[in-house]
């Protein structure tokens, strides 16, 4: 990890070395925490934050999920990641809100526990690396399944949740692939250990429902809106496994991983990124680069220090 030099915490800004907790914070044991994962991109305006709103939100509904009240209204903590992005003197940089139960009480009942905000940016580039971008990922099916609906909120983007999906990343991993699918109770299709899942045939569009188990992205839903100003047509429905064998493309979305192809599953060869995949990257990439008519709508535009002396 790039270290930068401030993190914000609590309402301040600390020192990177300085963001601490207690070893007996609540979240440690119990997993009690949500958490954000936001890019800021490099623009010819100045660093700007990607669907910055829509990411609050989702932060909001998972904090609620768990009966965690957030401290800080949305325009507040938009208000310091813009404050924490500018400190670091970032142009473009991955950021982490987290709301997390801290010190205070022991044991599964939680709500005496306080609620502590911490908001860290930092460089990060292509999660699944920049020659996976380009040339696609190999994935296999991992044999974990993803959490149900009916065990746990699969659409809240909780800490504790993630070690389903870190089982998955590590099992191929060690079998030497560069990332994981898992399939659902029902074995349909869910989503990447972190990434949601796209497959085309015959031209449209296909990606698993909110239903199957899935982690509502918001890079999900702005592929979903880019393909259709694009004229493609675009369906949510279960995805069997079987399917994304023979599909003439399949790529991932999310903040971490943007769109990234993938070229092989369970041995499968897909082969090179396909016209479609390039073409909806293509068009992503514009937008969060401040390019694209839709640009003006999802991009919240950081005020920094040097931008407005002038």
């Amino acid at each position: 990890m790039k270290e930068a030099a401030k993190i914000w915490q609590n309402g301040s800004l600390v020192d990177w070395a300085d963001a601490q907790v207690h070893v007996l914070s609540h979240a440690l044991h119990y997993g009690t925490s949500v958490f954000e994962g936001i890019r800021a991109y490099r623009t010819d305006h100045g660093p700007a934050v990607f669907r910055l709103d829509d990411h609050l939100a989702r932060l909001e509904r998972s904090a609620a999920m768990y009966y965690m009240p957030v401290p800080y209204t949305r325009e507040e903590l938009r208000a310091a990641i813009h404050q924490t992005i500018a400190a670091n003197d970032l142009g473009s940089c991955y950021i982490r809100p987290l709301v997390f139960r801290g010190y205070g009480t022991m044991g599964l009942f939680p709500l005496e526990a306080p609620v502590d905000v911490v908001l860290a940016t930092w460089e990060w580039g292509a999660y699944l690396g920049e020659a996976g971008l380009r040339d696609g990922i190999r994935a296999k099916i991992a044999s974990w399944r993803r959490i149900g609906n009916s065990t746990i909120p699969a659409t809240a983007k909780a800490g504790g949740q993630y070690l389903n999906s870190i089982l998955a990343k590590i099992e191929t991993q060690k079998a030497g692939y560069e990332e994981a699918i898992l399939l659902n109770e029902q074995g349909y299709v869910a989503d990447g250990s972190g990434e949601n899942i796209f497959v085309v045939k015959d031209g449209i569009l296909v990606t698993p429902p909110i239903g199957a188990s899935i982690l509502e992205g918001i890079t999900r839903n702005t592929i979903i809106d880019l393909a259709r100003e694009e004229g493609l047509t675009v369906i949510e429905r279960d995805i069997p496994r079987a399917e994304l064998y023979f599909a003439d493309e399949v790529f991932v979305t999310g903040t971490a991983a943007e769109v990234c192809p993938l070229n092989e599953i369970d041995e499968h060869r897909l082969g090179e990124p396909g016209p479609i995949t390039r073409r909806l990257q293509e068009r992503f990439f514009r937008v969060t680069e401040g390019k694209d008519p839709r640009s003006a709508e999802w991009l919240d535009f950081v005020e920094t220090p040097a931008r407005a002396a002038r």
